[in-house]
């Protein structure tokens, strides 16, 4: 079991990320990239929707450098798989190529930590583990939430702390009780945690004598939450600063049930074979931390009150 705690949900920027029904209420809202500062000017306002892209500058460490494999730091480079449909953590930019996110900037700042240039590749969430396994990616950053499954199969370092938040269509037509949602249809992405979490509610449903839970998993974040808002689905679940996001992106369409819960770290998936690279990157998340860059970034996604480590592990004990 994972730990369980309750906390409120936080309001974090808008940036553009969803596909379909989405991307025209953004469209709309003329969604596009900046610092969200007002940029001068009396009564210019700043733009909700706007990519928070200021991170901290940071220099390489080179007592952090020589923690690197030798092959890595001959290359000069770390490749990163990433799915980004799952904003804020990473999503693509109004130029539909470039990674961004949360995710996205706290690892940047462990790249340059350890004096690496971080490529950031595109892939869908269930491959990542088995491209890193492969050597097709030296990491993994894409809110990969730590569980004892995982930890069999490869090196997870501990950064952030997220749990799972229902959401529905805006004045939950459908009635939505996520402690009783039997016959209803619910999305979530396939291969998350909430994968798991969903299927049990279900069997418990058809324990007391219920209709289960409809159960849709879409490959991408954006195609599960477009399906709310068309209707197709009743509701879904997904980590918590995706789910609020997602409501503060689709301009009320949305909105979020009751508080997150189960609540556990996100954490850099490294090859088993790798812990050298795995302490390398936990070293570099940990003077990230140590010196305020994280907090910083985080708090530039409005994420700094809440989720934060004081320390990162490489595979963690989990509690409960």
């Amino acid at each position: 079991m994972l730990k369980h705690l309750t906390v409120p949900a936080v309001h974090l920027r808008r940036a553009p990320y969803l596909a379909g029904a989405v991307a025209a209420v953004l469209a709309l809202s003329a969604c596009g990239g900046g610092d969200g500062g007002s940029g001068g000017g009396g009564g210019v306002e700043e733009d909700p929707t706007a990519i928070p892209t200021e991170t901290p500058s940071v220099e390489a460490d080179p007592e952090l450098a020589e923690m690197v494999p030798q092959d890595l730091r001959d290359a000069g480079t770390i490749k990163i798989g990433t799915d980004p449909s799952y904003a804020p953590s990473q999503f693509l930019a109004a130029d539909g190529s470039t990674i961004v996110g949360f995710d996205v900037q706290l690892f940047n700042a462990v790249a340059a930590k350890l004096d690496l240039q971080p490529q950031w590749e595109s892939s869908s969430f269930g491959t990542i583990v088995e491209g890193v396994d492969t050597g097709k990616y030296d990491v993994g950053v894409s809110s990969f939430t730590i569980n004892e499954e995982r930890l069999e199969q490869v090196n997870m370092t501990s950064y952030y702390t997220v749990g799972t938040q229902w959401f529905t269509a805006a004045g939950n037509p459908s009635g939505v009780d996520p402690d009783n949602a039997c016959g209803l249809n619910v999305a979530v992405q396939a291969d998350t945690v909430q994968v798991e979490d969903i299927q049990a509610r279900s069997q418990q449903c058809e324990d007391d004598g219920e209709e289960p839970i409809q159960i849709n998993q879409f490959e991408g974040q954006d195609q599960a939450t477009e399906s709310i808002i068309s209707g197709r689905n009743d509701a879904g679940l997904a980590d918590m600063p995706v789910a609020v996001y997602a409501v503060q992106q689709t301009g009320g369409q949305l909105e979020t049930l009751g508080e997150q819960y189960e609540a556990a770290p996100y954490g850099a998936v490294v090859a088993k074979d790798n812990t050298e690279l795995a302490e390398a990157i936990a070293a570099g998340y940990q003077s990230i931390m140590d010196d305020g860059t994280y907090t910083e970034i985080l708090a530039n996604w409005e994420l700094d009150e809440q989720g934060t480590l004081d320390e990162a592990e490489v595979n963690p004990e989990l509690e409960g």
